[in-house]
């Protein structure tokens, strides 16, 4: 209890009210007294919740004991009564007790015999306000789990992405509306039966690798599905996770749907315009390149140091505008799924010595070192030529243009496990570690006092990771600054029958 304990003490005779407040006051608990039940009653009926304790004399002149704890009972059922009587009136009390006393103590009664009686009725006191305030918890819990489950479930309900929940054997526990409508079903048809009964493949199969690959490494599956529903065709982002307990223990798997037609057919917008823009662009920049060419080369008549030099300016500006049309036009078809289509054994060996070959007189101009190693008998990596070979002029070129005069640029090609893996080496600027993260991204280009002098669109780095990607492959990069950059391409051999 967190204040002193309170007692009251209802007695006829001064001499028990008086030795009982002395000693329990003693004990640290606040004592009243009452010379009789009509006192006694008034003092509980003015603070009910006021008393924890009475001590009651069953035998006394007016208001009996029996009557006053009846009253008590109803004013203020918390109280424990301990009857307090004479030898002569033990089956009264034993009456009492039955009525709803706790206890009873007979006169004359020793101190520590009513210590022991009140303690043992503050005991019960505490043990009884325990147990409440855990019933009352227990309630509340119970009240807050049930209005966490119906928030829950109008939250999920609400949402405009879908929502599947498997158990672990792959059975259907739960379908929002969102999905029934993305998924054309019903959640009537569905939940307690296996996801196959949904018929979308690619939907079971994303599940089934969250459930079947049992580890904690596995932290999702995310891919594209593609539906015909109601005549209308739909794209949907497929996300699914598995759901563990406190242990570990699998206990079943969470997907989520999100609509993405929307996004797809602006993807598909935007790669057209910029196709037909970029298409439109090329033939009239080739034309004023190939103007400045001849102009340039003295064919149209002798031009001046002066002219010379600014006409080589906006020459230079026109190859640059032409190589950034290209490098869109390589990006839509990529984008499209229309670039990487002639997929045929490449020997990887004699592809990169071609590009090697076609980059030394580069290298030499600049006065660097263009090394290249490459082992024997490489297998043959399933590949479209013209782009792989594009992919490797690209690398190479960047390196030679990045490295200073002086510098050394290091191809090398060989065999790692189930790949031919290609390093492209070189001892330039480097990338700055901010930088590093974006040099894959669309447009992004290292802006520092070392570069600005470079030309270059932004694109080809961001090119050479879709071809990469659409051939199985990898690309890693490390680089620091002022000490080199180093890529990696990893590129799946053909396989033996």
């Amino acid at each position: 209890m967190d204040s002193k304990p309170r007692i009251i003490v209802i007695d006829d005779e001064a001499i028990m009210r008086d030795g009982s407040s002395r000693i329990l006051t003693k004990e640290d608990m606040d004592v009243v007294t009452a010379e009789n039940g009509e006192t006694g009653l008034a003092l509980v009926k003015e603070a009910p919740d006021n008393y924890d304790v009475m001590l009651l004399d069953l035998m006394m002149p007016g208001m009996s004991g029996m009557e006053v704890m009846e009253h008590v009972k109803e004013i203020a059922p918390s109280i424990l009564v301990i009857v307090v009587t004479g030898y002569a009136t033990v089956d009264t009390a034993v009456e009492a007790m039955k009525k709803g006393a706790y206890d009873f103590i007979p006169k004359p009664f020793t101190p520590d015999q009513l210590r022991i009686v009140v303690h043992r009725a503050l005991e019960k006191k505490a043990l009884e306000e325990e147990a409440e305030r855990l019933r009352e918890a227990a309630r509340k819990s119970l009240k807050d789990v049930a209005k966490e489950k119906s928030k829950t479930h109008t939250i999920i309900n609400s949402m405009t992405d879908g929502v599947l929940v498997v158990d672990k054997d792959g059975t259907v526990a739960l379908l929002n509306p969102a999905a029934t409508r993305f998924l054309s079903v019903s959640a009537e048809e569905v939940i307690g039966k296996t996801i196959d009964e949904i018929k979308v493949d690619a939907l079971s199969n994303a599940i089934k690798d969250v459930l079947e690959k049992d580890t904690e490494n596995i932290v999702g599956v995310s891919q594209e599905i593609h539906l015909q529903t109601d005549g209308r065709e739909i794209f949907l982002r497929c996300h699914a996770v598995p759901v563990r307990d406190e242990e570990g223990a699998l206990l079943g798997g969470v997907t989520v749907l999100q609509d993405i037609t929307q996004l797809k057919e602006l993807e598909r917008m935007k790669a057209d315009f910029v196709a037909m823009v970029t298409h439109e662009l090329r033939a009239p920049v080739a034309a004023i390149e190939q103007q400045l060419t001849v102009i340039l080369k003295g064919l149209a008549g002798e031009i001046n140091e002066r002219q010379a030099r600014m006409l080589g300016r906006a020459k230079e500006r026109a190859k640059g505008l032409l190589d950034l049309v290209k490098d869109l036009l390589d990006l839509s078809k990529i984008e499209a799924g229309m670039q990487v289509q002639y997929m045929e054994p490449v020997d990887i060996g004699e592809l990169l010595t071609k590009v090697v070959d076609l980059m030394q007189p580069q290298a030499q101009q600049k006065g660097l070192m263009l090394e290249f190693e490459i082992g024997k008998d490489l297998p043959s990596v399933n590949a479209d030529a013209t782009n792989m070979e594009g992919v490797f002029t690209n690398l190479i070129s960047n390196a030679i243009k990045y490295t200073p005069e002086g510098g050394l640029v290091k191809v090398t090609g060989k065999k790692e496990g189930d790949y031919i893996r290609i390093d492209v080496q070189d001892t330039g600027i480097g990338i700055s570690e901010k930088d590093l993260p974006r040099i894959f991204e669309r447009f992004y280009r290292v802006k520092t006092e070392k570069t600005r002098q470079i030309v270059g669109t932004g694109l080809g780095l961001s090119i050479v990771k879709q071809v990469v990607d659409a051939h199985l492959g990898t690309i890693d990069v490390e680089s620091v600054e002022n000490q080199g950059t180093h890529f990696v391409v990893r590129l799946p051999i053909v396989l033996k029958k």
